[in-house]
Formats: structure tokens, sequence, C-alpha cells
């Protein structure tokens, strides 16, 4: 299809963008993303980079669409009650783009199964709701050489970072270890303002699509927090750590 007077129509938007042009589109359809997490975080995220035209997108998520979900995950609607979230999904984004190609993983990520699920993918999008996830994405990611982009969100507010092994901190270096059990209240506890998901999800599929394509400055080495409440935002630069564990050469 590329090339194509649908082609061009479709992406005219992205083409005329001096930094992507035919050469960018045509390498965003031929590169993959798998997006960790088809919630808040990645509903809008997936659903960007199927506009945008990234050619093959993975979605790995083990539960079911509930009707608190649609509040904030727009990949579902109240049709999808009970059905897989990977299959909601995928249907959502196959009537956006046909074209697409969407890979499904219903199942929990764990230590012996996220290696293989990720090894195919050009680009990794960590849309988890749960530190031990964060931590195991971040681990396997390290472990395999591949980029991915990190955000997490509750109530008004949220932080974003991007990991390109080799080329700055990880997620690890900076946070550690998993918080004790209860000791960071969790959005189902406290709740969560849904668009702050379409910030943030939206924020993701821009770092993918910028890494896909080799434009602008990736979120390495900084996290960037954002207070919706106040509509403030920070940048907070961060370093790697020579004993982390999973990048530095530490002990876990």
């Amino acid at each position: 299809m590329s090339g194509t007077r649908e082609w061009l129509e479709r992406y005219e938007r992205n083409i005329k963008i001096r930094e992507i042009g035919e050469e960018g589109q045509e390498k965003l359809s031929r590169s993959s993303v798998l997006v960790i997490g088809a919630g808040g975080l990645g509903s809008p995220a997936a659903f960007y980079l199927a506009a945008a035209g990234v050619g093959r997108i993975g979605l790995a998520d083990a539960d079911v669409v509930s009707l608190s979900n649609l509040q904030r995950q727009i990949l579902h609607r109240t049709e999808d009650l009970g059905r897989k979230k990977v299959e909601s999904g995928r249907d959502t984004l196959l009537r956006l783009n046909p074209e697409l190609k969407v890979d499904t993983y219903p199942v929990f990520l764990t230590n012996d199964n996220i290696r293989e699920v990720i090894r195919p993918y050009d680009f990794i999008l960590e849309c988890t709701d749960n530190f031990e996830s964060k931590f195991l994405v971040n681990d396997a990611c390290v472990e395999e050489g591949k980029p991915f982009c990190h955000a997490s969100i509750v109530q008004f507010s949220g932080e974003l970072m991007t990991v390109v092994p080799g080329q700055g901190p990880c997620y690890r270096c900076v946070f550690h270890r998993p918080p004790r059990e209860g000791a960071v209240p969790t959005a189902r506890e406290v709740g969560i303002i849904g668009a702050l998901g379409g910030i943030f999800g939206s924020l993701q599929a821009l770092e993918a699509v910028r890494y896909l394509t080799g434009i602008g400055e990736l979120a390495v080495g900084r996290i960037l927090y954002f207070d919706g409440m106040d509509l403030e935002w920070q940048t907070v630069e961060t370093a790697r750590d020579p004993a982390c564990s999973a990048c530095g050469g530490g002990q876990s």
C-alpha cells in the first residue's frame, strides 16, 4: 500500500511534516510497537499509533472489559463488556486502520514469557497499572536491548520517561525497587481523571513515533511530571545508577 494514492491521502498530514516525509512514513509502516496494558494509557497510545500508520501493533493484557474501564479506556465500548481487552482493542484499531497488523496476547506477563513476547517488536510501551509489572517490563527490555516508554497516572498527576538501553538510566536506576504493598495509593483506591490517560498515552505514542522515525530528542535521562490540577509541567534530570541490578552490574 505504501506510495499509493490512498496511502498518501491517509497519511498526508504526517508526510507534510518535513522531519517525517514519505521516507519517515514508510519507516512507520515497516515498524512494530508492543503496547503492554490495553487500559487507560494503552488505549490512546495504541489508537494514535494505528492512526499514525505503524504497521504492526501488539496488545498484551490478560484482563476483560468492565464497566468502570469505560471512563478512560477508549479502545472499548459498552457492548464490549466482558470481552477480552486485547480482542476489543484489536477490533477498534482495525476499524480505524484495516491495513494494520494486530497481535494479541491475552496473558499475564511473567519472567517466564515476557522476553518471548517483547522480542519481535521495535519499541515497547509500558502502560501497566502496577509496580511489579513496571519493573518486570524494565528488566526484560534492558536484558533484550529493547527501548521502551514508561508512563504512570493517578488522580490528576502523571509521569513519563523513556529508556533506551545503553544510552541512559533505566526505570530501576531511578526507582530501584517496588514500594512495599500499600505504601503508594493506586488509581483504584483514590481515582483518576480519564483525560489524563489521553495526555500520557498520546505522549507515549509520540515517543514511539519519534524513536521509529529518528526525529527529536527522546525523554531519555529525564522524567516528565504533570500536575493536571494546576496544569504545570516539571522535568527532572536522571542518571544511571552504577549499582543498578538491571543495567549497572549490581545484584538484585
